[in-house]
């Protein structure tokens, strides 16, 4: 292979000229003088091949995950009956590898630690589906939870409490609005539990959770009302205004997003009413009509 090291602008060291790349044979030459740079250059692309399961031919399987049990490094006997030259495997064969199948299957989970976290990410996948979570959430719960059992923190505890708080605590960290109430409906464990191990998991492993921001709050509350983006935005602004003054400090954030969009459906006259907002928010009435007021009197509004 011939090398020729280049200028620091990527362009040829004998005559200074514009480097090109040949598709067909890979190789790298100067535009000017022709002096090769490189012969043949890496493919980078995915390999290919023809298979008779797989028509795209791409031999690349999907990525490592941590919200996998084995983390997707496990083989698996797959499901097409068929021999390596593509004809159908007899009554018999078919058989045997049914149950091979079985006792495969089985054998990747033969410790409890296995089969904890094939549980645990069963329940994760369908949390993913009702809660509307982003991979990245995912991702980080099943690292918070595979922490708790690496500490022995799963042990005498319910897989759904503590994954449930391992999923609110992703949540936070990533800075989705969701609440306690909406993991518990989820995961049907109740809130109290979840609360428990939620502490249990930030004191043991020593995790670093930010504050929730009301606004982020906002949308969520808004979208399940059905508001206007004009209602929206004038309760975006009330928060902003509202942080600013450090009224915000202290106070639960979907409760003080709830009461700003209460008073900007006063504003905008919107007929939507205290209860409407509680039941989307899950906060309680008393506790809007609090905010609501505190919010009134500190930023001097008159609706």
């Amino acid at each position: 292979m011939i090398m020729q090291i280049l200028n620091i602008d990527n362009s040829c060291r004998r005559c200074k000229g514009l480097i090109l790349t040949d598709e067909s044979t890979g190789e790298r030459y100067c535009q000017s003088c022709g002096n090769v740079i490189v012969e043949r250059i890496e493919d980078s692309r995915s390999e290919h091949r023809s298979f008779a399961d797989n028509p795209a031919g791409s031999r690349t399987g999907s990525p490592t995950s941590l919200a996998i049990h084995d983390r997707g490094l496990a083989t698996i006997i797959g499901n097409v009956n068929k021999d390596a030259a593509g004809k159908s495997l007899s009554t018999s064969m078919k058989y045997d590898i049914k149950r091979l199948r079985v006792w495969d299957g089985r054998s990747q989970a033969h410790e409890q630690v296995d089969k904890n976290l094939r549980q645990a990410f069963s329940e994760l996948s369908k949390l993913k589906d009702k809660l509307a979570l982003s991979d990245t959430v995912i991702e980080k719960t099943a690292y918070i939870y595979r922490k708790a059992i690496g500490k022995g923190l799963v042990r005498g505890r319910s897989i759904q409490g503590v994954l449930g708080a391992a999923t609110y605590a992703a949540c936070r960290d990533a800075g989705t609005p969701r609440t306690l109430n909406d993991v518990s409906d989820a995961i049907n464990v109740q809130r109290k539990d979840i609360s428990k191990n939620y502490r249990m998991l930030v004191n043991k492993l020593d995790l670093k959770m930010p504050v929730v921001d009301s606004i982020n709050c906002v949308s969520k509350i808004a979208s399940k009302i059905g508001l206007d983006e004009k209602t929206k935005r004038h309760a975006l602004e009330i928060l902003r205004d509202a942080k600013n003054m450090e009224i915000t400090a202290g106070k639960d954030p979907m409760g003080i997003a709830a009461a700003a969009l209460y008073i900007s459906c006063l504003k905008y006259n919107v007929d939507v009413t205290q209860r409407a907002i509680s039941i989307a928010s899950g906060v309680t009435e008393v506790t809007i009509r609090n905010r609501y007021k505190g919010l009134r009197d500190k930023l001097d509004l008159n609706y």
